[in-house]
């Protein structure tokens, strides 16, 4: 297996500030993407804005991201600016943020590209230089090469590719702070959906299992306090972001499974926040995957230090009640998404079409 991975990353209390003069070094103009009122009450905002300002270097700030950003939304953005004399891209906030940005800055070098040549990379410049702050434990996209996207017909995608590696990334914890309980849960079974989909890869080798491991063990004790209902201090939140970075280097090589791709399904027809509708499907992941190799599965839980029942009741237990009701024809009508999907063939056993069904029928079908 290969390794690449340009990104800078600097983590720890008021990293931004302390590598100012790396920002500095992109050039004397940014565009700052943002979905504004979150990255603003982390305290992101405010410090590279500071930051910026100190440097001497000129920045204009788009707030218009939303969840599971439109493709459309960041072509608008890219091509607005690209005559503004931007020369790099800052990202802050949670996996929309940062994912937004590194199409922004695919737009702002190709302002004439459209959305189907933006899918098909042909992308005539690099895009501009990439930097990621990150204000949220979950997305991992502070470290990854992907960037996950709703097109024209309200489907998310993910693209991956070199050139989305940021350039530099700021891994500051204390930004995490600000999150509300039910973001922090999303965006913490996240992070448990990312280590246990890289692990559960075909793709998955000896460094991916590493990071796979090493995410999950950071995670169980943060997520089992906010499960509860308790807030999360200090090491905590340190832990789980450090458990975002590691699951984001865990599927840089491995890619997602299933339970991602199934996942978007429930985002997009039934509004449940990506890392929730992740997380719904990861008690059957581990059900396939054991039923094809059981002592790959038992060495999870060995190396993790957690029973199979109990992570899956942890699982469980961060996700909301969601009263979601399927028909058998709505959950047809789905089924051709799967055929020859690239994050179903991933996942270590043999998952069909079929099997998707019967999954999707036993969580939601209307009795």
């Amino acid at each position: 297996m290969n390794y690449y991975m340009p990104t800078r990353l600097y983590c720890g209390s008021d990293c931004v500030r302390q590598h100012a003069k790396e920002l500095y070094a992109l050039g004397d103009c940014c565009l700052v993407v943002t979905e504004g009122q979150a990255a603003k009450a982390s305290g992101a905002l405010d410090d590279v804005s500071e930051v910026l300002s100190q440097g001497g270097v000129r920045r204009f700030v788009w707030e218009g991201v939303t969840p599971n950003p439109p493709v459309a939304n960041c072509m608008e953005a890219g091509r607005r600016f690209a005559s503004e004399g931007v020369r790099y891209v800052v990202g802050i906030g949670g996996g929309s943020a940062l994912d937004a940005a590194k199409a922004v800055a695919v737009f702002a070098a190709n302002p004439t590209l459209d959305e189907a040549g933006f899918y098909a990379f042909a992308w005539d410049v690099d895009p501009l230089p990439i930097v990621l702050v990150g204000t949220t434990a979950g997305t991992g996209s502070e470290v990854t090469k992907v960037s996950v996207l709703t097109d024209s017909v309200a489907r998310k995608h993910s693209i991956h590719d070199d050139r989305l590696y940021a350039t530099l990334s700021f891994g500051d914890s204390t930004y995490t702070h600000s999150c509300p309980s039910a973001v922090t849960l999303s965006c913490g079974v996240d992070v448990i959906a990312h280590a246990t989909e890289s692990y559960f890869s075909h793709k998955a080798d000896e460094v991916s299992r590493a990071f796979a491991i090493r995410a999950t063990m950071l995670a169980i004790d943060p997520l089992t306090h906010a499960m509860q209902g308790a807030e999360l201090n200090d090491e905590q939140r340190r832990q789980l972001y450090e458990a975002s970075i590691l699951g984001g280097l865990a599927i840089n090589t491995t890619g997602t499974c299933f339970p991602h791709n199934v996942g978007y399904y429930l985002t997009e027809n039934y509004g449940v926040p990506h890392g929730f509708a992740c997380a719904i499907f990861l008690p059957q992941m581990i059900s396939c995957v054991r039923s094809f190799d059981e002592e790959y599965a038992n060495a999870f839980f060995r190396q993790v230090g957690i029973d199979e029942e109990s992570f899956c009741d942890l699982v469980r237990g961060c996700v909301p009640k969601y009263d979601i009701t399927m028909t058998d024809a709505q959950i047809q009508q789905g089924l051709p998404r799967w055929e020859n999907n690239g994050s179903v063939q991933n996942t270590r056993a043999s998952v069909s079409v079929e099997d998707i069904h019967k999954m999707l029928l036993h969580l939601f079908a209307r009795q």
